[in-house]
């Protein structure tokens, strides 16, 4: 039987990949700019996060990279397929949650 920090890790490595498959199977109409304005993240964050870990831990991962694998799919692909334009209002409300949640750029 795994100790306990090995099964933690296994059950939070499922309990991500199932997010994504939500995220992306599920419920790819679920536009990112309305994750952000109500949740504070998307899936952008999801990759930039991702990347980050990455980088921690000594691994280079392009922003790209990060983005196919929590997208499952090339960025672009899925923004093509998946993304809606957005209303002035939520834009508005983007950038109020952006500079909580992220940060200036």
């Amino acid at each position: 039987m795994a100790d306990h920090e090995s099964l933690k890790t296994e059950l939070e490595a499922a309990t991500f990949r199932r997010l994504l498959h939500h995220l992306m199977e599920a419920r790819p109409d679920v536009q990112n700019i309305d994750m952000m304005n109500l949740a504070g993240f998307c899936r952008n964050c999801l990759s930039r996060w991702y990347q980050e870990e990455a980088a921690e831990r000594g691994l280079e991962l392009s922003k790209d990279g990060a983005r196919e694998i929590v997208y499952g799919m090339p960025f672009e692909d899925w923004r093509a397929e998946h993304q809606a334009e957005a209303s002035a209002e939520q834009k508005a409300a983007f950038e109020v949650s952006f500079a909580q949640n992220v940060g200036k750029a």
